[in-house]
């Protein structure tokens, strides 16, 4: 499988959908799906019944996934493409843009 080029810890802006503008920390990848978790950004709402964890139930809200492609990397605040780059025999991250390195 290709390597990912959106990582947990990434700040994204969202770029497509209901949350354009938006940045936000992602703390999820689902890489099967081509899905993130994005801290803040399409939010949902989700009725919980009562429970023995939840006695009284009722409503909350959660962040839910957005696909891939809906999101772009910002690096030193400017929304930039990924590419890699093979250093000392390892393979990096790269801001397109800048040419920067990804931590």
């Amino acid at each position: 499988m290709a390597a990912s080029k959106i990582k947990v810890g990434d700040t994204v802006k969202v770029i497509a959908g209901k949350d354009l503008g938006k940045e936000g920390k992602v703390t999820a990848v689902d890489r099967e799906n081509h899905k993130v978790v994005v801290e803040g950004v399409n939010k949902v709402t989700k009725h919980n019944k009562p429970s023995a964890q939840n006695q009284e139930g009722g409503i909350a809200e959660k962040e839910a996934a957005l696909d891939i492609s809906n999101v772009m990397l910002v690096v030193d605040g400017k929304t930039t493409r990924v590419g890699f780059k093979v250093v000392d025999g390892k393979k990096v991250r790269v801001a397109k843009k800048t040419g920067k390195e990804i931590k």
